[in-house]
């Protein structure tokens, strides 16, 4: 219930208080006009609260009975030996597994299915799910398909066994900052409850998962709530409920919904497939900074870096290349490097987009066709990240001094010294000067300079040549692709005034 003030009016002295004093009549004092507060939501969450679900379910956990208490460590010819062996022998050889349960929310999607969504870590590693409707009516569960990534699953119940209500999606992107939402859940094991908030901010980052996007809301949510819905006034589901953020493991007004808009496709893929059929581009990326921008003569920090191609991806075949900005996929804009995952991953595999990407200061658009996500986890997990290099040149200059580093030849003496990989080419850094620009960026000895300004360098020679130029050039930044040991990339900007 909201508590709504009342505010009082303070009485002043003035006219009338003079006249009392008088002994004058004073007229009636106002009878205080009726107070109303905000519109009630009695009729749309009476409307909703058969379609929300509470969510039980239990695991055995491996028996011994003991609760995985250790046999004490008493003193030899101790009195309490007989006692104790015969207590942790019994316990132990009564073989009987525990029961654990865990409770949570979700909603009915779809009553003609019997689909059913809640929140993966709800129903992880669980044995039996069973779901608890508002009228007190229980029906058996099935699994149909989760996603570790979003914290997603879909469960199916029958259908025939009892007349189920659903709820629809509604449009998450259409929501304000300020707009009124409803929680309605199952906070610690008290099913049917309902809070109400408002949307504090839109495209939270928590670090839950690779496509975080959550709606924050005030709203109450509790443990219990995970997997419950966050409906607009209307009574569509603009988001699922999953995190909170709570000291003290209660509501603080600090909670996070799965925003439909996301939710609706990953859950239309478990139902058709069980498992998620996710875009895949196969590349590596990082944010565009400020001085990336500069040195590449962007107007402002946006898009996604490419910082590598991944082997046997995709992209593997030079049509987009490290040092490329994605600025656009498939028509929708790319304003930071977080966009650009959730946005491959919402398209579909197989299909051909346009990449528009800045390489080199020029604006070009690309064609790629999208590979499926899951099949490639384990070449990407595998492949060293390393690009074949183009051989390298005799140079008279063996070492240079640049930018607070010193580089050298990569030869198979200072390969050996750094344990660089066969497939990484460039020039070595040996040493990096304390409190340089290259070591306030993190620049270490053993690293592989491979392009500076995204032009290939093969020798010391090559690393002064290309800062010599971008000075007379008048730049400020000179961007650096750094390569690791094992040829992993990474983009840094040095100064160089």
């Amino acid at each position: 219930m909201m508590r709504v003030p009342v505010s009082f009016r303070k009485a002043t002295l003035g006219a009338f208080a003079v006249s009392a004093v008088m002994g004058l009549a004073l007229p009636a004092a106002p009878a205080f006009a009726q107070t109303q507060g905000p519109a009630s939501v009695a009729d749309l969450a009476e409307n909703l609260l058969e379609a929300v679900v509470n969510i039980s379910t239990s695991q055995n956990s491996p028996g011994g009975g003991s609760g995985n208490v250790p046999m004490p460590d008493l003193p030899e010819g101790s009195p309490f030996q007989d006692f104790f062996d015969e207590f942790f022998q019994n316990r132990q050889g009564d073989g009987m597994p525990r029961r654990v349960q865990s409770l949570g929310s979700g909603f009915v999607l779809d009553a003609a299915e019997g689909i059913v969504v809640t929140n993966n870590h709800v129903i992880a590693d669980a044995d039996e799910i069973e779901v608890n409707f508002s009228d007190g009516s229980k029906l058996k569960a099935e699994l149909v398909g989760r996603d570790t990534k979003t914290d997603l699953a879909v469960l199916k119940v029958d259908p025939t066994r009892k007349k189920l209500k659903a709820v629809s999606f509604g449009d998450s992107d259409a929501i304000r900052i300020g707009d009124w939402v409803m929680a309605i859940g199952n906070p610690f094991g008290l099913g049917g409850s309902v809070t109400v908030g408002i949307v504090s901010a839109r495209n939270r980052n928590i670090n839950a998962g690779p496509y975080d996007d959550f709606i924050q809301t005030d709203a109450a949510i509790n443990r219990g709530n995970s997997g419950g819905p966050l409906f607009n006034m209307e009574g569509k589901v603009i988001g699922i409920n999953t995190a909170i953020i709570s000291p003290s493991g209660g509501s603080i007004g600090i909670g996070f919904s799965i925003p439909a808009r996301l939710a609706e496709n990953v859950i239309s893929q478990l139902r058709e497939f069980g498992e998620t059929h996710r875009g895949w581009l196969g590349v590596r990326i990082q944010p565009v900074t400020d001085d990336i921008a500069e040195s590449l003569g962007m107007p402002n920090a946006k898009g996604a870096l490419v910082a590598g191609i991944i082997k046997g991806g995709p992209v593997d075949n030079g049509v987009i290349q490290p040092g490329d900005v994605i600025t656009m996929f498939d028509g929708k804009e790319i304003e930071s490097m977080r966009d650009l995952p959730r946005i491959v991953a919402d398209s579909p595999v197989g299909q051909a987009v346009e990449v528009v990407i800045i390489r080199k200061g020029e604006q070009q658009t690309v064609e790629v066709t999208l590979g499926r996500l899951e099949d490639s986890e384990q070449l990407a997990s595998d492949e060293s990240g390393g690009e074949d290099g183009q051989g390298q040149e005799e140079d008279a200059l063996a070492t240079a001094s640049v930018l607070g580093m010193t580089v050298g030849e990569l030869d198979d003496e200072t390969r050996a010294r750094f344990e660089i990989s066969p497939d990484v080419s460039g020039v070595v850094i040996t040493e990096v000067a304390e409190n340089s620009a290259a070591a306030e960026k993190g620049v270490k000895a053993g690293e592989v300079i491979t392009e500076i300004a995204q032009e290939s360098v093969s020798s010391p020679q090559d690393v002064v040549d290309r800062i010599t130029a971008l000075r007379e050039q008048g730049r400020r930044n000179a961007l650096l692709m750094l390569a690791s040991k094992t040829g992993e990339l990474r983009f840094i900007t040095l100064r160089m005034d």
